[in-house]
């Protein structure tokens, strides 16, 4: 009933758009209204035959390219559905995990580290409660929120018992009462800023340099003919509908609807190798990406922790502080965490049990402490007694004393060296080594972080996490992908170079966290590209590597499920998690994975790299092809008594040979693309239109040449030869450019062979049927249309020939795809 009232607890509704909609959105493309324009001009003169053929053609396209994207975003919305965010809730005295959108005013939220807060709400208990709020207040650090009031009047900063939606919960746990959701929020009234669209990516990028370079081309080739032919005195209406349909017949007007499609079927087939995307604008920078960093665990490691051993000071297996560990990471209840399972699992299998244990107090683990403590009462004990498990060097940081023999004994220098040596061992080893102490206190009704102190020191804690099987092959996959890997973890350097060493990951040398804090920014971005392994790293450094990456021109994708990986995510090109991830790490990435296996990230840069391919294939085809065209047309039009072809024949070439481009969207793509990584090179595709234009208008000249001498003075006999070698060319040309390998040793996809074949015959018999007459065509003798179909042929030919020695320069300079997988 709650959420009929109040709606879904979105910040925006998200209303997929019908059919009717997106039609109505195409005719706000500058094309379209200028093809409207040119039939209107059409209506005032009275051509009623041109105004509904041109009114046709945008009609087809509209509605062809609206059925395409349709389906597409109907699949991308389907495949992001599979990842939402929850939360947990208490509804009917029970703990409840609901999707966030279904969160009501009233429900009482369960808040712990790693959760994104869901909604306003008002703090009802916490403990060791820390929340990150730059999003609202642009405060850079975790601010402590508690139980109490605040002033009406009170700025978000100050309003110390309130939590906000879009904020993240850094350490400790709460309950709040949630009071407003969706758009009645703190975030959702600010809005404008804060719900600005994503950064750009770099293909976004390049597709805007790419637009206002054919518009300034499309305004100098339209004002040059439209100025010539009202100085040559041609009839003004026809002139300017001929520059119209000049304008629209350069511009690549189905690339919205390509790239949609592209991108979708990309998403898709993500999908199926364990890949949701949830941004499918960064399935380019996927396969851009030429340096992967990512943590250890779970990645590089079975992810699968064990507790393998617990010892005394000295060495020895002792089943007490099995026992201590196993009241500490049972009574937890802040971030889940695969260390405090291992434990519990090997509890349990020792058959511990927790009967006559009370749980008096906890204060959760953070990032700075690096510890957590459990306070219980313990009915064979005077006192409550304080547990506290975390990073060695933190425990023994509290510590001033140590077990041993049933003892506690000062801690001194001796034992210190001693506990470091036997640490450096096991990590050298592999070993995940965290340290066990406690304390007995006074009772009293709360105890805080300063309580840790003057603890005394129990023993180890081992755990093991062997590396996983075929991660070393899979590392050397992306290496020949041309994918750089880049170890960044927490853990301390010696567990990092027993790692490292286990995968094939090879580092001379390690860099600390300590190292970096010392480190000036130009040191850091010189050395970041020599150094392959990273540890003992907090938050803030692993987004200060991503960044120094991204300074020495990398494309930068980083994998991460935790808290601490956020910042990182968000730096990132390329933000990659998982399934079971922190709220906070999900959010905050374009892919998820739905295993946590670097494998799926390999076979992911490879549909990325896939998916850019085809994208760029249709941009090459079609602009070569268009502006060779129209330069033709136009230089044409300067001497021929007659304009080369008439406007609607302009539009239904440009229609008929944009058909099959549809079947790009799914061709086969050379290997050599997915060997190397790719960018929009704006120079590049300039070049290649240049070339392979001029080459088409070489071949227009040769046909203008010989249909004059052919037909000579016969407007309709010369507009009808020039129109058929023109768009089969432009048909069959697809099979030449969209492949970098010689003809034959690329196979092209069944869509596009099937799509082009039917077009290429309609072409061919189109003259001489009635439907041509409305366009102006008429049936061509038998030597006329074999000419035509020689020069098509010998322009096949050359243009085959060219393309060899195009990519054999671009890929020697070091710029295109290169048959033996050269970067681009």
């Amino acid at each position: 009933m709650r959420l009929e009232q109040c709606g879904p607890n979105e910040l925006v509704e998200r209303r997929r758009d019908g059919l009717g909609r997106l039609l109505l959105d195409r005719f706000r493309s500058p094309l379209l209204l200028i093809l409207i324009f040119a039939a209107l001009v059409s209506v005032v003169v009275h051509e009623w035959v041109d105004a509904m053929v041109v009114l046709g053609i945008v009609l087809i396209s509209a509605v062809l390219s609206t059925l395409q994207e349709h389906r597409a975003s109907n699949a991308v919305d389907r495949l992001r559905s599979r990842v939402t965010l929850a939360a947990t809730v208490l509804r009917d005295g029970a703990e409840r995990s609901v999707a966030s959108v279904e969160i009501v005013p009233g429900d009482v939220v369960v808040l712990s580290a790693g959760c994104l807060v869901p909604a306003d709400g008002v703090l009802l208990a916490a403990k060791d409660f820390f929340l990150s709020q730059s999003l609202l207040t642009g405060e850079t650090f975790p601010v402590e929120k508690q139980p109490g009031t605040a002033p009406v009047e009170a700025e978000p900063a100050a309003r110390g018992n309130c939590v906000f939606k879009g904020t993240s919960v850094r350490s400790g746990t709460a309950t709040a009462l949630i009071i407003a959701t969706g758009r009645e929020t703190l975030f959702g009234r600010i809005g404008g800023a804060l719900l600005a669209p994503p950064p750009e990516t770099a293909f976004e990028r390049g597709l805007r340099r790419f637009g206002g370079l054919l518009l300034h081309i499309m305004i100098f080739v339209v004002l040059g003919v439209l100025a010539a032919n009202i100085l040559l005195q041609r009839p003004t209406i026809d002139t300017l509908l001929f520059a119209i349909a000049l304008a629209v017949g350069l511009s690549p007007e189905l690339l919205p609807a390509i790239l949609a499609i592209t991108l979708a079927r990309g998403a898709q087939a993500m999908a199926r190798q364990g890949v949701i995307v949830k941004r499918p604008n960064a399935i380019e920078n996927l396969g851009s990406m030429d340096v992967l960093c990512t943590d250890k665990t779970g990645t590089l490691t079975e992810g699968v922790v064990r507790l393998h051993r617990v010892e005394d000071v000295d060495g020895r297996a002792d089943d007490a502080i099995l026992r201590l560990a196993y009241l500490n990471s049972s009574q937890q209840t802040g971030l889940v965490n695969p260390l405090d399972e291992a434990v519990v699992r090997e509890g349990c299998a020792a058959s511990l049990r927790t009967d006559g244990v009370r749980k008096l107090d906890e204060i959760p683990y953070d990032f700075v402490r690096k510890r957590l403590s459990i306070v219980i009462g313990d009915g064979d004990r005077a006192g409550p007694l304080m547990i506290t498990k975390g990073a060695l060097d933190n425990v023994l940081e509290v510590s001033g004393r140590v077990r041993r023999n049933g003892r506690a004994e000062p801690l001194d220098d001796t034992l210190r060296v001693l506990i470091r040596q036997r640490f450096e061992d096991w990590s050298s080893q592999g070993y995940r080594v965290l340290g066990l102490a406690s304390r007995t206190l006074p009772a009293r009704t709360a105890y805080r972080r300063e309580d840790e102190r003057e603890m005394t020191f129990e023993g180890y804690l081992l755990f093991f996490d062997p590396p996983k099987d075929g991660v070393r092959r899979t590392l050397e996959g992306l290496r020949h992908l041309g994918v750089e890997i880049k170890l960044i973890t927490g853990d301390n350097g010696f567990i990092a170079r027993h790692v490292a060493e286990s995968v094939g990951l090879e580092s001379p040398r390690i860099v600390t966290g300590g190292e970096l804090t010392m480190m000036k920014d130009e040191a850091l971005w010189h050395l970041v590209r020599q150094v392959a392994v990273f540890a003992e790293v907090d938050p803030n450094q692993k987004e200060k590597l991503i960044r120094a990456l991204q300074k020495s021109g990398r494309v930068v994708g980083y994998l991460g499920d935790g808290i601490n990986d956020a910042p990182a995510l968000h730096a990132a090109d390329v933000g990659i998690s998982v399934d079971g991830a922190t709220d906070v790490a999900k959010e905050a990435a374009d892919f998820v994975l739905l295993e946590h296996d670097l494998d799926v990230v390999r076979r992911g840069v490879e549909e990325g790299r896939r998916t850019f391919a085809n994208t760029i294939k249709y941009v090459f085809i079609t602009t070569s092809a268009n502006f060779g065209n129209m330069i033709s047309m136009a230089a044409a039009s300067f001497f021929l008594p007659f304009l080369p072809l008439l406007a609607t024949q302009v539009l239904l070439n440009n229609f008929l040979s944009d058909i099959p481009a549809v079947g790009i969207a799914s061709d086969n793509v050379d290997r050599g693309w997915k060997r190397t990584p790719h960018r929009w090179d704006l120079g590049l595709l300039r070049n290649f239109m240049i070339t392979f234009g001029l080459i088409s208008t070489a071949f227009d000249l040769l046909t203008f040449g010989v249909l004059w001498l052919l037909v000579g003075d016969q407007p309709e006999l010369f507009r009808t030869g020039w129109f058929v070698e023109s768009l089969v060319t432009e048909l069959f040309i697809v099979f030449v450019i969209r492949t970098y390998r010689p003809l034959h040793r690329s196979r092209p996809g069944r869509l596009l062979v099937w799509s082009t074949l039917p077009v290429a015959a309609l072409t061919l018999i189109l003259p001489y049927i009635p439907p041509g007459a409305l366009f102006g065509l008429k049936p061509l003798p038998a030597g006329v249309l074999t000419a035509v179909l020689v020069i098509s042929l010998a322009y096949f030919l050359a243009s085959e020939l060219t393309k060899r020695g195009f990519y054999r320069h671009f890929s020697l300079s070091g710029r295109g795809p290169s048959p033996h997988g050269r970067a681009a």
